[in-house]
């Protein structure tokens, strides 16, 4: 135990050094928010991939299997990755052309100042579960490697402060360097771990077959229309409510070329889901090897499966293996998640307040409401008694029934409007709340009825006589290869 905690320490103070090695590259606020526009492929793809292999990845989907098999845990990784790749597909070159420092600024440029207060709102208030799932993973690890020594929320808060110290200082340049090297880390650890975990039980086939006599890998719902809807909304909260989010646009924003964006979008994408099936296979292993302490976790807590698997039936370099894995996935995310919704909350609500004098003092408010995010997210946290798997998860309707039709129809259909726009967010937001808190439980998921009156708000308000004055074109940089008349 001791070994184990004090590397933890080192490994924890390592990471933070090199996080803060990164603030030498930030001389600009754009330096800060998008590291420059200059991260090759590897590095992009690696941002990708750790921004979205978390803690939810790592224990709240492996325990959410346990429970309810293949078909709960739909969201994610089914659609968390299909979003990456989508994102890659239709959107990342697209985007990157515009040359903009937030997502919230394509809703500024494309239907004015209202949508884009609007949506950056919507986007910030859903990042909040999110990285309060970060932080309680990080409390939870603390607690585990140190025996119960350190409480839970005293692991929150010393997990939060310390990733706080690197993102506050280096910006995008910090994320984007640790990521790259805690992705070796996960990689390496995990891919280790199963390799040990497959010699306990026999063999990857002898789990498999296990998991499939039980039922786990029964996929699609019952052919009852409330099933279905309900299979179908939990599949799209994350699939499309995550295309609109800051960190995703960062990724395509930090390359230092439209294909490295799209190309880094899918291969992460990929990534990320045959990955994240490792330590699924290590949490049913777990049935195998102590069903008695499985069965009794899934009374209390079975997020701790997995931890408890490899503190108890795995020898101390196994233990340092794995929870350095752990650790690097869940700092990744977590510094990734801090710094997005900070950086889009200065750009597009501050600043349209209250416009700087100078990029030093824009640069000084974004590091100023990093600090402001991070202790608010640490105090939900804190507070919250949600699982990590239901707080991620439900961080994505607020940006599904609000901010992905007005991104997808601004794209790609141009008789979209500024007021179709404000329709489809005021609507989706207006039917998904009183849903939320009528019928919550009911025949239509409220998130799928905000997504679908969303969609009829843009429609609608797009071709019907229009009260609000439209928006100028955006400007759009040639696609790379072109020659301008």
């Amino acid at each position: 135990m001791n070994a184990l905690l004090w590397f933890v320490v080192l490994y924890w103070v390592i990471s933070v050094a090199i996080g803060l090695y990164a603030t030498r590259y930030v001389k600009s606020s754009k330096d800060y928010a998008v590291a420059g526009r200059s991260l090759p492929m590897s590095v992009v793809t690696a941002t990708v991939f750790a921004t979205w292999f978390g803690s939810e990845a790592v224990l709240g989907v492996s325990s959410t299997f346990l429970k309810e098999g293949l078909g709960g845990i739909v969201a994610d990784p089914f659609g968390s990755s299909l979003c990456l790749i989508l994102v890659g597909v239709f959107f990342a070159k697209r985007l990157y052309r515009m040359n903009l420092l937030t997502i919230g600024d394509y809703y500024k440029k494309r239907f004015g100042r209202a949508a884009e207060m609007l949506v950056t709102i919507c986007i910030v208030i859903s990042y909040l579960g999110w990285v309060a799932a970060q932080i309680k993973a990080l409390g939870l690890v603390f607690n585990v490697v140190s025996g119960g020594y350190i409480p839970m929320h005293w692991g929150m808060i010393i997990g939060a402060g310390s990733v706080l110290i690197y993102t506050l200082m280096g910006g995008m340049w910090a994320v984007a360097i640790t990521d790259f090297l805690q992705m070796i880390i996960v990689v390496v650890g995990m891919l280790y771990i199963g390799y040990e975990v497959s010699g306990m039980v026999g063999g990857p086939g002898v789990v498999i077959a296990h998991a499939a006599e039980a039922g786990k890998f029964n996929f699609w719902p019952a052919a009852e229309l409330k099933d279905v809807l309900w299979f179908f909304a939990a599949w799209i909260t994350m699939m499309l409510g995550s295309i609109p989010q800051q960190d995703v646009f960062q990724r395509v924003m930090s390359s230092k070329n439209e294909n490295v964006a799209r190309n880094a979008s899918i291969l992460g994408g990929v990534i990320y889901f045959f990955f994240v099936f490792i330590p699924i296979f290590l949490a049913y292993s777990a049935t195998l090897i102590d069903p008695a302490m499985v069965s009794r976790l899934l009374e209390t807590d079975s997020q701790l499966v997995l931890p408890t698997l490899i503190m108890e039936k795995m020898p101390v370099f196994a233990q340092v293996m794995f929870f350095g894995a752990l650790l690097s996935a869940i700092k990744s995310c977590a510094s990734a998640t801090l710094l997005a919704p900070s950086v889009t909350f200065t750009e597009n609500v501050l600043k349209e307040i209250r416009p700087w004098k100078n990029d030093r003092e824009f640069l000084f408010t974004m590091r100023a409401v990093v600090l402001v995010f991070t202790i608010g997210v640490t105090s939900l946290a804190l507070n919250s008694q949600s699982s990590i798997y239901e707080m991620v998860e439900n961080a994505y309707k607020v940006t599904l029934v609000a901010a992905f039709v007005p991104l997808a129809f601004g794209v790609y259909w141009q008789r979209a409007t500024r007021q179709g726009a404000l329709m489809a967010m005021v609507l989706g937001l207006v039917s998904w709340i009183t849903l939320e808190y009528t019928a919550p439980e009911g025949l239509w998921p409220p998130q799928l009825a905000g997504l679908l009156f969303s969609i009829g708000g843009m429609v609608v308000g797009s071709l019907m006589p229009q009260v609000l004055a439209p928006v100028a074109p955006i400007a759009v940089a040639p696609a790379e290869g072109t020659v301008q008349s």
